[in-house]
């Protein structure tokens, strides 16, 4: 049986279990949806995998669902963050879509010298992520964090965590991952406006950074988001698996 419709629910999934559906929930699936007591839904909760479920209550505001069987097992994503500094809404909005879509397991916002939005809304783009999972068939959602500022997070860096820094200024060196291997690894694009020269010099010292160019053209933030997830999957990610 096909389930067109999957939801993320913050609840044990299991042989028989019951899964309360909460306001928006349910107006989703009743008012939007018109799906009614006896239909079919999809649900996961980044733990216990996919699994078939018949709606046995529906509400305006309320409902229940019970799980009838495991569609498909839990499957993690690499062990990949992806930092990058905010820039406007709609784009901030496109760059965490498509890093849960594309496998990313950690999704980091942060504030270099030059990044031009201070302050992020970091429930909504955890509610994108989620959107996002649901959509492309994932069983696990990123944690999106608060927007931290880059200098701190380098500071604290951990040691066996690689770290592909993708500077505008290599635009047309041809350099890659070639020599690199799997394991723990982050992304970091920088701003609109570029790394400073302090930050630059930086990154380049991190005895774990590999710097990679993108191509010969410079992109802009949320297309280097893109770019940089394609070529790290490519190489050293779950693509092949």
């Amino acid at each position: 049986m096909t389930v067109k419709i999957r939801l993320y629910v913050d609840h044990p999934l299991g042989d028989g279990q019951t899964v309360p559906l909460n306001r928006d929930q349910a107006h989703y699936l009743f008012g939007v949806m018109r799906q009614q007591a006896g239909a079919h839904v999809a649900l996961f909760n980044g733990r216990d995998g996919e699994w078939r479920a018949e709606v046995t209550k529906a509400g305006k505001r309320a409902g229940e669902l019970t799980c009838l069987e495991q569609t498909r097992p839990m499957q993690m994503p690499p062990d990949l963050w992806l930092l990058f500094a905010p820039i406007k809404k709609a784009r901030t909005d496109f760059i965490v879509e498509k890093a849960a879509e594309m496998g990313a397991a950690r999704i980091m916002p942060v504030q270099t010298e030059f990044t031009n939005s201070e302050r992020i809304r970091q429930d909504r783009l955890q509610a994108h992520a989620v959107e996002a999972a649901e959509q492309c068939g994932g069983t696990y959602v990123p944690e999106v964090t608060d927007l931290q500022k880059l200098d701190r997070v380098l500071t604290d860096w951990p040691l066996d965590r690689q770290l592909m820094f993708c500077d505008e200024a290599e635009a047309g060196q041809a350099r890659d991952l070639a020599a690199a291997k799997p394991g723990k690894w982050a992304i970091l694009i920088g701003p609109e406006g570029g790394f400073s020269p302090a930050e630059r010099k930086r990154l380049h010292a991190l005895p774990n950074a590999h710097v990679v160019s993108l191509g010969p053209r410079i992109l802009r933030a949320d297309t280097a988001a893109v770019a940089a997830l394609t070529v790290w999957q490519q190489a050293l990610g779950d693509w092949n698996a």
